[in-house]
């Protein structure tokens, strides 16, 4: 069995790598150095800091006291997903292990990562610490909406470094068509910050299927029925809580598998994404009307 597990584990060890190609919010990942495992599974510890402002400073009595608050709150993993798959018993365990290689890269880029994305930015839609709503109907009012959000982020003291722009193909396409002097300007503001997010992950509400009930069987996510389209939002990295992790808990060689004649792979994905009470205005919400 050993050799086995070593078989699959090159193959695994590259999924993490597969995930943040794909991925249109893997640079939003939280430092995992301030990421520490909870003691209990599903569990992580995440460090908050909360201090108290300037006072004014007395020739006689000095320094006025204040207060630093760190914490370290233990919060529970949302997202925790999974799903088991099987290859055929004749394959030997070199090909079984490429085929399962090719199979988890594909479940990867096709399944986890869009509803991995689409769960985070609706996630994100639900606590913005601003949230605005208009058509926009060509890429003059996409620049002008995009340019009141910036406004507002400033107002706020989010700083610039660190902002991500997150915009539908269809909303940068408009803004770099136009080929002026500002709106060159504007996506220079981002610099490379500026990610293209396919609508279908771009919701500010989704429903995640459970893989087994009826109409469900497939499994992934859908666009809730009350949600908007997300035109585009501006999220600074540190306002968020973001952590995954990807897992294959077990692998069964045929003779232990006892609902198929194959080799049986249990993967898993689970992680958290949430936002700092004291940090949504660092995220900036545009939708549909």
């Amino acid at each position: 069995m050993a050799n086995t597990i070593l078989t699959f584990k090159k193959y695994i060890d590259q999924l993490d790598d597969v995930y943040k190609l794909s991925s249109k919010t893997a640079v939003l990942e939280t430092n995992p150095a301030l990421i520490t495992q909870g003691a209990n599974a599903g569990e992580f510890v995440i460090p908050k800091l909360d201090m108290d402002g300037l006072g004014d400073y007395s020739r006689n009595d000095g320094y006025v006291s204040g207060g630093v608050d760190l914490k370290n709150e233990t919060v529970k993993c949302d997202f925790d997903r999974g799903r088991r798959f099987t290859v055929d018993a004749m394959d030997n365990e070199e090909t079984a292990g490429v085929a399962f290689g090719r199979l988890a890269a594909e479940f990867i880029r096709t399944k986890v990562t869009p509803e991995l994305d689409a769960y985070r930015f609706a996630k994100y839609a639900l606590k913005a610490g601003t949230k605005k709503a208009a058509a926009l109907a060509d890429g003059a009012a996409v620049m002008q909406a995009i340019t009141a959000a910036i406004g507002t982020l400033d107002d706020a003291e989010v700083p610039e470094e660190g902002r991500y722009l997150f915009l539908t193909p269809a909303h940068f396409n408009a803004i770099h068509s136009l080929d002026t002097t500002k709106s060159r300007e504007l996506l220079a503001t981002f610099e490379k910050r500026i990610i293209k997010v396919p609508q279908a992950r771009f919701y500010t509400a989704i429903d995640q299927l459970n893989g087994k009930g009826s109409g469900e069987e497939k499994g992934g996510y859908k666009k809730n029925t009350s949600a908007k389209d997300v035109n585009f939002m501006i999220i600074h990295k540190s306002a968020l809580i973001q952590f995954s992790k990807h897992v294959v808990v077990s692998i069964f060689r045929p003779e232990e598998n006892q609902l198929a004649d194959g080799w049986a792979f249990n993967y898993r994905s689970y992680g958290i994404a949430d936002v700092y009470e004291n940090k949504k205005n660092g995220i900036y919400l545009h939708t549909a009307a």
